[in-house]
């Protein structure tokens, strides 16, 4: 008797742990649905999913010691902004298709504030960390690369500048950056390895 209730609750416990983690696969309609709607049909959305990744886990109910929210880990004055310029009405900031509808909107915001930099795998770069850090520190990075007479379109060089730019916590933007891009791999090959476990022969016995 005893062995059966404590099975029922660690089954429930389970049940309970896997309700609260969020699913991998749950938001990418939404993912899809923006960044087709803001940035075109050819871009791919999982940048996005794996910055939703990088901020939250996907976890919609996040929330930071600074007051972000949500999965893609926005400020409420932020929301607000965006919320205040879109005709469109959008609902609070806890909901998720809102949440990373106006995230990947700031986003677009930020990448065509970087038309000059003629590289797309740089620009990501940059517009991630603009996102994580702002565009003022960003700036001055860009700045202070030239300064040092390195190429300030290259995101190599504003890792090397880093230390030397005033005002900005570069070890909180530079592993986000990274992280983004390497979670973006995996996802991207998550269907190719699907595809080869699929037309790979049935193993014998």
């Amino acid at each position: 008797m005893l062995l059966a209730s404590f099975c029922a609750l660690t089954l429930a416990a389970g049940g309970l742990a896997a309700q609260r983690t969020p699913s991998r696969t749950r938001y990418d309609p939404i993912f899809r649905k923006y960044t087709k709607r803001f940035f075109g049909v050819g871009f791919d959305w999982q940048y996005f999913k794996a910055q939703g990744l990088a901020e939250s886990g996907l976890d919609a109910r996040a929330r930071s010691r600074v007051g972000a929210r949500g999965v893609m880990q926005l400020m409420p004055g932020t929301y607000a902004i965006i919320r205040k310029n879109r005709r469109e009405r959008m609902g609070a900031i806890d909901d998720p298709e809102w949440n990373i509808a106006a995230a990947i909107l700031h986003d677009r915001d930020l990448w065509l504030s970087m038309q000059d930099n003629p590289s797309f795998e740089e620009r990501v770069r940059f517009m991630f960390g603009s996102y994580n850090a702002g565009e003022g520190p960003i700036v001055r990075a860009g700045q202070a690369a030239r300064a040092a007479r390195l190429d300030e379109h290259r995101w190599q060089s504003i890792q090397q500048v880093a230390p030397r730019v005033p005002n900005w916590r570069y070890r909180e933007t530079l592993p986000y950056v990274d992280k983004i891009e390497s979670t973006h791999r995996q996802l991207s090959s998550e269907p190719r390895k699907a595809n080869a476990a699929r037309k790979s022969p049935a193993s014998r016995p």
